[in-house]
């Protein structure tokens, strides 16, 4: 093609006041913005005389793209306006992804959610007086009735006003996350002081967080007893001395140490604790309100029972176990977390009223005992016929809709998952695929490309897809999604 021409496709290009009046173009202009629209407009055009310079359109090609050109324009537009943060479908098999946010929220924490964040709400105002309240009332309430201190045949009227009368001395307060829960008791209870605590639990959590650094910044001095894998009552008791403020019990849950082992029990933690006159902290992590050896997961804690055990202040996650938003939770003795309320830290590391309204409706649903209301339980809870249904009913239909692809229906182990009961496994079904023409990794790229990305994962040559985390409704997605997959190859 010759200069000649080359200047000729140019002067066919049509400006950018020309492109936005094209038909259609007000329409997205009005919904995306003039300046995204008049941006994404320039670059198209830039692109149009690059690839006329390198002899790569034609007249008849010219005339398609700029009649193609609102289209385009949209699509862009859609891509680099749109949500960064989207919903994915978990085929992983692990329920606490910590990648995939974690705990899904019920329906109901959706809902009071969306009504509280609406509009104003009473996140501080005590209505009874109109007088300014306390935030923490909305849940430690439900934390009271929950780990057992509200006593028998207590309505649920009274023991708020009870609450409401006690604000400054709350059951639980509510931090942004466990890690912020554990830097915020530490440095309360045992700033400049010692904190004992065992060698086998000086753990680290996800982003390379560890124990000894979140003590570090809380301005406690960290004091290591026993070894790695045996720790006996007698090595906390001679470690304790003047400095001592604290004794610290760290549930190792993510992670497991078997053989030869040996560790105190919070029982005998607390009477230590007791006959030194010192306060024993657990930090549970998880945070577990359900008792999970009815789905056979063995291993963790309840909250409660720790509590009961003499544990003075517990801390634990929101989004792990405990099935609700992210949160740190920190209760126990009233006077010890009323004085870790009291620190200046505690107004930094707060949540807002839609944690404590994700929070509340989660609570109301273990109070009512509505177990599969809460995503995480439901899925922990299911049974593997149920599973497996599911599982044969998709490979029908992919082999009567997507005969390329190879598919089958599997035996999985899922996991619980979040740094939550690192040896349990739960059996649960899901459906295995691979195409002749695709890699399983380029498969799975391209479930994780679909319109709602499918996260799966893959396991002896083939995509796997769990169906124990992915909600009974998605499976018509993931079937259209395997369907367009064998289509378009």
């Amino acid at each position: 093609m010759g200069s000649v021409e080359k200047s000729e496709l140019f002067r066919r290009l049509p400006s950018v006041d020309e492109l936005l009046r094209q038909e259609g173009m007000p329409a997205i202009v009005a919904h995306q913005g003039h300046a995204a629209t008049v941006a994404t407009a320039r670059a198209l055009l830039d692109e149009w005389r690059e690839r006329i310079a390198h002899g790569e359109l034609t007249v008849e090609k010219v005339a398609a793209v700029v009649e193609a050109a609102p289209a385009e324009i949209e699509r862009r537009l859609k891509a680099a306006m749109g949500y960064s943060l989207r919903p994915v479908i978990n085929a992983t098999g692990v329920i606490l992804h910590t990648n995939l946010g974690r705990a899904p929220l019920s329906d109901e924490a959706l809902r009071h959610v969306a009504e509280v964040a609406r509009g104003y709400s009473n996140v501080e105002m005590d209505l009874e007086d109109g007088e300014r309240g306390e935030r923490d009332v909305h849940v430690s309430w439900l934390f009271a009735r929950l780990l057992g201190e509200a006593g028998a045949g207590v309505s649920v009227e009274s023991h708020i006003s009870q609450k409401k009368r006690d604000v400054g001395q709350p059951t639980t307060i509510v931090v942004n996350n466990n890690a912020a829960a554990v830097l915020l008791t530490l440095n309360a209870l045992a700033e400049g002081g010692e904190v004992i605590v065992s060698r086998g639990e000086l753990v680290e959590i996800g982003g390379s967080f560890r124990i000894p650094d979140v003590m570090a910044k809380s301005g406690a001095v960290l004091r290591e007893v026993g070894t790695t894998n045996r720790t006996r009552i007698s090595d906390y008791e001679q470690a304790i001395h003047e400095k001592t403020k604290l004794l610290l019990r760290v549930h190792r849950s993510n992670f497991e140490i078997t053989g030869f082992t040996e560790q105190p029990s919070p029982a005998e933690l607390s009477a230590l604790a007791r006959k030194r006159g010192i306060p024993l902290m657990e930090d549970l992590g998880s945070g577990d309100l359900f008792d999970l050896h009815t789905v056979g997961v063995h291993g963790e804690p309840t909250i409660a029972a720790s509590l009961r055990a003499g544990v003075d202040v517990v801390t634990f996650s929101g989004d792990k176990l405990l099935g609700g938003p992210q949160a740190g939770l920190i209760t126990g003795d009233h006077e010890l977390v009323a004085k870790v309320r009291k620190n200046p830290l505690f107004r930094a590391l707060r949540v807002d009223k839609m944690f404590y309204a994700a929070l509340e409706a989660t609570l109301l649903a273990y109070l009512r005992e509505d177990y599969d209301a809460i995503p995480v339980l439901r899925m922990m809870r299911l049974t593997e016929e149920r599973i497996s249904e599911r599982a044969e009913h998709m490979v029908r239909q992919v082999q009567a809709s997507a005969a390329k692809l190879s598919v089958e229906a599997v035996k999985t182990q899922a996991v619980v998952g979040g740094g939550s009961a690192p040896g349990a496994r739960l059996p649960s079904r899901g459906i295995a695929i691979s195409l002749p023409e695709l890699s399983a990794d380029e498969i799975a790229r391209r479930l994780r490309s679909w319109e709602t990305p499918i996260v799966a994962r893959v396991e002896d040559g083939r995509v796997l897809l769990d169906l124990r985390t992915v909600e009974p409704e998605h499976d018509e997605v993931v079937l259209r999604a395997l369907e367009q997959l064998a289509a378009s190859n």
